[in-house]
């Protein structure tokens, strides 16, 4: 049997971007089983912050794994997780020092309205379109950022209820004019759907991410925060993706001068180790009921110690200046492209979370372009991903360890697929 006669046995439930057999990582780069050396600006979907297989990382698990692999969080505490939380505690807004740990960003988010509910003894959760917040039956109930993520599983979780995410461009407004607009329907949102008293949290993806990477205003984010003060409604931010310096900051909410009640992380915290937590204060994580939520992997030994390294590692090796830095010199390689390609409708991102909307001529979402772009650049060795209700939009997550040179290589490889998708 060939390698490619048994991916036949692989379920395809997994939607594929490409068919790459990866053979092995290094930094920026993905080799494969035929020989091609890729360019991955697409990090696993922002989970290899430092790079493939970082030296750093790669010995931390090594050397862990030779010592304890699974001590179970209800038994026992190990070394990995109590260092893991020193690394937190200098990296997380202060008072948000108590945390919980579980494996992937759907598990995270639901154990994250799971507290919310037992806290406030609410019941009603409020998200906002465009959202990816997991495919858990709660999560997926959240996630609204396309129907595929949701169809066949009818009835969905009750109590969730969707205000407009404030994304300027789609909605041909200024940033003052979409958070006027934004907050107006979620004031009304309060007072027709979905009152306070029974309002939980208001969970928001402080950039948003599969949805189309849209930066919203400051000023929307800091009002939604004085909202959340004045009803007593829990703030969530969820930073899964934008996380770990992937917007030039550790947290993107650092860009708008708030705190999250709770601040919940995966992708970018482990290297690539199935790894996720959450952040909360000492008081509001006191009034989750021992028992009522757990699993047999979260914090894992080998995951956390990939996550003490991968922090360490972002820390000395100066990856969150590197991402702003970088990000950039990005955002203006990707602009002084739109000069010449008019159907790449907007540039937007912070840090090395990046994003090319295409549209077309109409103004309208130009889907089979994007893609083809997308597709073409494959061929040229540069891996992106696309993103959007309408897949209409490349999204840009090189490692933060990306340097100046390969993101030129990454400009001419996009613009050369531009000229022949065209």
């Amino acid at each position: 049997m060939t390698q490619l006669s048994t991916l036949t046995h692989i379920s395809p439930i997994w939607s594929r971007s490409a068919t790459v057999i990866a053979e092995r990582g290094e930094g920026s780069y993905l080799y494969t089983a035929d020989g091609r050396k890729l360019l991955d600006f697409t990090c696993g979907i922002g989970v290899t912050n430092t790079g493939h297989a970082h030296p750093r990382v790669v010995k931390a698990i090594q050397d862990q794994a030779a010592k304890l692999i699974h001590g179970q969080a209800n038994i026992v505490y190990h070394q990995p997780m109590i260092q893991l939380v020193e690394e937190l505690l200098k990296i997380v807004p202060e008072k948000l020092g108590s945390f919980f740990f579980s494996n992937s960003g759907a598990e995270i988010l639901e154990g994250a309205v799971k507290l919310a509910k037992q806290a406030t003894k609410r019941t009603n959760t409020i998200v906002f379109s465009g959202s990816f917040h997991g495919r858990t039956h709660l999560t997926m109930s959240m996630t609204t950022s396309k129907t595929v993520y949701r169809i066949g599983y009818q009835p969905l979780v009750p109590g969730i209820f969707v205000a407009p995410y404030p994304y300027a461009y789609k909605y041909g407004m200024s940033d003052d004019e979409v958070a006027d607009y934004c907050l107006k329907e979620l004031k009304l949102l309060l007072k027709a759907q979905t009152a306070p008293e029974e309002t939980a949290a208001i969970v928001i993806e402080p950039v948003l991410g599969e949805g189309g990477y849209v930066v919203p205003p400051v000023r929307f984010m800091q009002e939604l925060r004085d909202l959340c003060d004045h009803y007593g409604i829990l703030l969530v931010a969820d930073e899964v993706q934008s996380g770990f310096g992937r917007t030039g900051k550790w947290f993107a909410v650092e860009h708008f001068g708030i705190v999250p009640d709770i601040l919940t992380m995966a992708k970018g915290i482990a290297s690539g180790m199935p790894l996720s937590g959450l952040a909360a204060s000492p008081d509001l994580m006191a009034k989750w009921m021992p028992g009522t939520h757990g699993g047999t992997y979260g914090g894992n030994a080998v995951a956390c110690a990939a996550a003490v390294a991968t922090i360490q590692t972002m820390r000395d090796e100066r990856l969150i200046e590197n991402s702003a830095k970088m990000g950039q010199v990005l955002v203006a390689g990707l602009r002084k492209i739109q000069e010449e390609h008019p159907e790449i409708g907007d540039v937007r991102g912070v840090g090395l979370m990046v994003a090319a909307e295409f549209t077309d001529p109409k103004h309208q979402p130009w889907t089979d372009r994007a893609k083809a772009v997308a597709k073409s650049s494959l061929d040229n060795g540069l891996m992106l991903l696309t993103c959007g209700s309408y897949d209409n939009t490349i999204r840009w997550i090189p490692p933060l360890t990306v340097n100046e040179q390969q993101i030129k290589d990454a400009l001419g490889m996009f613009e050369g697929a531009l000229n022949a998708s065209a």
